[in-house]
C-alpha cells in the first residue's frame, strides 16, 4: 500500500471493512491495550513523585495529541484541495476538546490547571472508548488502515492514556468547588459547538444528529427534534459529570478522622 492511499489522495480504492468487523474491533483493541499499559506503567512509576515530574509526562502527551491532528489538518486540506478545510475539522467535538484540554491541564497553572486535569479525567477515557469502539462515522467509510482511522484512533487513545495517568499518578484533585468550572469548560465548547454547527452542514458535539454513533438512540428516541436533541444530548454530558464525580467521591471517601471526643473514650475504654 501507498503512502498516497493510506492518506486518501484521490480517495481510497479499498472498501471499507465496516463498523464493528473484525479489522475494526482488532485495530482498536490493540490501540487500547497499548492505552492502558503505558499509563499504568507510567502512572505507577510517577506515583511518589513531585507533580512537577509527574506533569513531564502530560506535556508530551499534549504535544503528541497536537501534533498528530494539526498533522492530520494538513493532510486533509491538501486531500480536500481547499486551505479552508480546516473549519470543517475545528476541535468541537467531545473528544477533540482534549486536544485543548490537555495542553491547559499540562501548562496552565492553579484552578485553571485543577479544572483542566478533572476535564481531562472525567472525558479522557469516555472519548477514548466512543471515538475507537463505537465511531461507526468513521469505521463505516474508510478502511481501518487509512489516516483517518489510524490518526483519530491515536489522538483519541493518547487522550485515554492521559485520563488515566493522571488518575493512576495522583495529579487528579477531583474538588467539588470546581465542578462548575468543569462544567463551564463543556458548557462553552456546546454553544461554540451549536453556533458553528448554524452557519456549517458540520455536525460538531453531535448536536445535530447521530451519524452512526450512540447518539443516534437520543436522535431517534425525540425524532429528530431540533431542539430537543441537542438539549438532550448536553443534559447526558451533565448528568454523566454528576455521575463520574458521585463515584470517584464514592471511591476515595477517606475514613472519618475519629473526634477527640471519640478518641478519649478508646482511651477511657
Amino acid at each position: 500500500m501507498s503512502l498516497g492511499e493510506f492518506f486518501g489522495f484521490g480517495g481510497y480504492s479499498r472498501p471499507a471493512e465496516g463498523y464493528m468487523s473484525a479489522e475494526h474491533l482488532i485495530f482498536v483493541s490493540c490501540l487500547t491495550l497499548l492505552m492502558i499499559v503505558f499509563a499504568v506503567v507510567w502512572g505507577l512509576r510517577n506515583k511518589h513523585k513531585s507533580d512537577r515530574q509527574k506533569n513531564h509526562t502530560l506535556i508530551a502527551a499534549a504535544i503528541a495529541i497536537d501534533a498528530v491532528e494539526l498533522f492530520k489538518i494538513v493532510i486533509l486540506c491538501f486531500r480536500h484541495e481547499d486551505p479552508m478545510h480546516w473549519v470543517y475539522v475545528l476541535p468541537l467535538f467531545l473528544c477533540s476538546i482534549q486536544l485543548i484540554a490537555i495542553p491547559l491541564a499540562a501548562f496552565s497553572k492553579g484552578r485553571l490547571k485543577e479544572a483542566s486535569l478533572d476535564f481531562v479525567t472525567i472525558f479522557g477515557v469516555l472519548g477514548a472508548v466512543l471515538g475507537t469502539y463505537f465511531a461507526g462515522n468513521n469505521y463505516a467509510v474508510y478502511p481501518v488502515f487509512s489516516m483517518d482511522n489510524v490518526f483519530s484512533g491515536i489522538t483519541h487513545t493518547i487522550a485515554g492514556f492521559s485520563a488515566l495517568y493522571i488518575m493512576i499518578s495522583g495529579l487528579a484533585s477531583m474538588k467539588k468547588k470546581n465542578i462548575v468550572f468543569t462544567t463551564a469548560i463543556l458548557g462553552g465548547f456546546c454553544v461554540a459547538a451549536y453556533i458553528a454547527n448554524i452557519f456549517t452542514d458540520c455536525n460538531y458535539m453531535f448536536l445535530s444528529r447521530g451519524d452512526g454513533t450512540p447518539y443516534d438512540i437520543v436522535f431517534n428516541l425525540v425524532n429528530g427534534n431540533p431542539v430537543l436533541y441537542p438539549l438532550s444530548v448536553v443534559a447526558l454530558f451533565v448528568l454523566y459529570i454528576a455521575a463520574f464525580y458521585g463515584v470517584w467521591f464514592a471511591v476515595t471517601k477517606k475514613k472519618r478522622t475519629p473526634t477527640s471526643v471519640e478518641v478519649k473514650d478508646e482511651i477511657t475504654v
